[in-house]
């Protein structure tokens, strides 16, 4: 019979398409996870992957088993979580992914106050993409994430929490940083750095640059909001910063100034989600429910 583990570096390839990344996902090396790979394909007797030189593709009955493995895999981890549940208390360690544009300038004073209510449980902070960490709360190797929307992935609960603007800045001694009664019209040709196209936000300020002739820097896409900032401070460009970023200690107005064009009305809404069925759903949503007040307390 084919052993748990096996099933979940199944999962892993199927999500990821490359055994290199799959293998990392698995906290195995590449020459493990594809060695299992091979003895699980002889255990069963058919072949599951399609070994290509631009990643791995399953096979049509490959699909078939991974479907069903994947719901063994998540059914085998919440057994587990139902075993840790102590009373009405978390307890043990979850798993949390957030996105790194969101994280740092929400999740602490919500962390310490569930660690006050809920001494035994422990948060594993994992900051990564929204789109890959989605993938890896439907294999079960998240338990819960904290992003924008949409957040798609099989089986999962998703629940919308709250709405925040998005900044347009300047350096503070931008010209348009000196002008009152801004128009739209007015940011036509300008020039707008991002954070990198792997992120939402990206496609985001895309979007918007689209909307408003604005011209987007790809040449210099930040590798964080810092980065943003700094950049936009030094005069490189404007910048399009999320209302955390801005309202927080880490992140706040050093160097730059909010523009306000008339007709300005972006923001980009942030869920929290789960596995649909997980035993700790209802827990879940206590955690969900309380990053969204304090969400609210931050943004008024």
């Amino acid at each position: 019979m084919p052993t748990l583990r096996q099933l979940e570096y199944l999962v892993a390839v199927a999500d990821l398409h490359n055994f290199r990344r799959a293998a990392d996902a698995c906290h195995v090396s590449q020459p493990t996870l594809s060695q299992q790979m091979r003895a699980l394909e002889d255990r069963l007797g058919v072949a599951l992957i399609e070994r290509r030189a631009s990643g791995a593709e399953l096979t049509p009955i490959g699909r078939e088993i991974t479907a069903r493995a994947r719901r063994l895999v998540i059914e085998v981890q919440d057994i587990r979580d139902l075993a840790r549940r102590a009373g009405e208390n978390l307890a043990g360690t979850l798993r949390f992914g957030v996105t790194p544009t969101l994280g740092p300038y929400l999740m602490p004073p919500i962390i310490a106050a569930l660690h006050r209510e809920q001494p035994d449980l422990k948060l594993h902070i994992r900051e990564g993409i929204p789109e890959e960490q989605a993938l890896a709360l439907s294999r079960g190797a998240l338990d819960m994430l904290l992003g924008p929307l949409p957040i798609e992935g099989s089986d999962l609960e998703v629940e919308p929490l709250f709405r925040e603007r998005l900044f347009l800045v300047a350096p503070s001694d931008h010209p348009l940083a000196m002008r009152s009664g801004l128009s739209l019209a007015d940011l036509k040709g300008l020039q707008v750095l991002s954070i990198s196209r792997t992120h939402h936000l990206h496609h985001q300020v895309s979007t918007i640059c689209a909307e408003l002739g604005m011209d987007l820097l790809r040449d210099y896409e930040g590798t964080s909001l810092d980065s943003i900032h700094q950049m936009a401070s030094s005069g490189l460009g404007l910048a399009v910063l999320p209302e955390l970023y801005i309202r927080s200690d880490v992140g706040g107005r050093a160097g730059i100034d909010v523009l306000e064009p008339e007709g300005w009305e972006y923001t980009r809404s942030i869920a929290a989600a789960w596995r649909s069925g997980a035993a700790y759903g209802d827990a879940y949503r206590t955690i969900a429910e309380r990053i969204r007040v304090e969400a609210r307390a931050q943004i008024g």
